[in-house]
């Protein structure tokens, strides 16, 4: 009899969904049950020690009031979040362990670090800008990838992202504002997700780049962060956690 943790997927129908089924497999774990739009999230959440939930912004004030009604964590990978799903979010972290994350890569999260780093250590003299390629099926942009890097530059710098980001540039724009944070979206084909971030100075430039082949690396890293997650007290924690950064 398998005795590994009890993974419950949310959004277990999608693609990312399939993957996370395949990683929960890979790792010894057992799959409790998975649901998809019209599923109980609560009847879920009675049978397993962690949720994983990548679902729809529109579910997941459902699928928190699960987890804390059982009184399992929840990993919340699900993009398109807006101000007022990071309130439910922090809501629910006062009574579980709830991670979320726009990527649970942790190529992308280890990238995240760098351009921390690289923020806090270069001069407003250095523009940022941040591509981003996904799929043709993609619905929303910038992708929650591209919002934690945007985060992770903006936090280097000690300013506010919502202050200083640029989404996008269309007819006679103007000069390049200083000190602000740039945005670009590409949508086609089949790209699992590209992200490259513009470190641009005069005379030199510096890119940091994560290429993602397939959505493995997120089930794989999302399965890693919900077995982090397990015996955390309630709070609201991050992936760069999980690699003790």
């Amino acid at each position: 009899m398998n005795s590994g943790t009890r993974i419950g997927i949310i959004g277990s129908e999608g693609r990312m969904g399939h993957a996370l089924a395949e990683a929960v497999a890979a790792a010894g774990e057992v799959l409790a049950g998975g649901i998809d739009k019209g599923g109980d999230p609560v009847a879920l959440a009675s049978a397993c020690d962690v949720l994983i939930d990548f679902s729809s912004p529109h579910a997941l004030e459902a699928n928190l009031d699960a987890a804390m009604g059982a009184g399992v964590p929840i990993l919340v990978g699900t993009t398109g979040l807006e101000e007022r799903h990071h309130w439910l979010i922090d809501s629910a972290a006062e009574r579980t362990a709830v991670l979320q994350t726009g990527n649970t890569s942790l190529g992308v999260n280890m990238l995240a670090h760098l351009v921390r780093e690289a923020a806090a250590r270069l001069g407003e003299d250095w523009d940022i800008e941040i591509v981003e390629t996904h799929h043709r099926m993609k619905v929303d942009a910038p992708s929650g990838t591209a919002l934690l890097l945007g985060e992770a530059a903006a936090q280097g710098r000690a300013i506010r992202l919502a202050d200083h980001s640029v989404r996008g540039r269309d007819g006679i724009t103007g000069a390049r504002e200083a000190g602000t944070i740039g945005f670009a979206s590409l949508r086609g084909g089949s790209v699992a997700g590209d992200h490259t971030v513009h470190f641009l100075a005069d005379n030199e430039r510096i890119a940091l780049s994560h290429l993602a082949e397939n959505r493995m690396i997120f089930a794989r890293g999302a399965v890693r962060g919900a077995q982090w997650l397990i015996g955390k007290a309630p709070g609201r924690y991050r992936m760069p956690e999980v690699l003790g950064l």
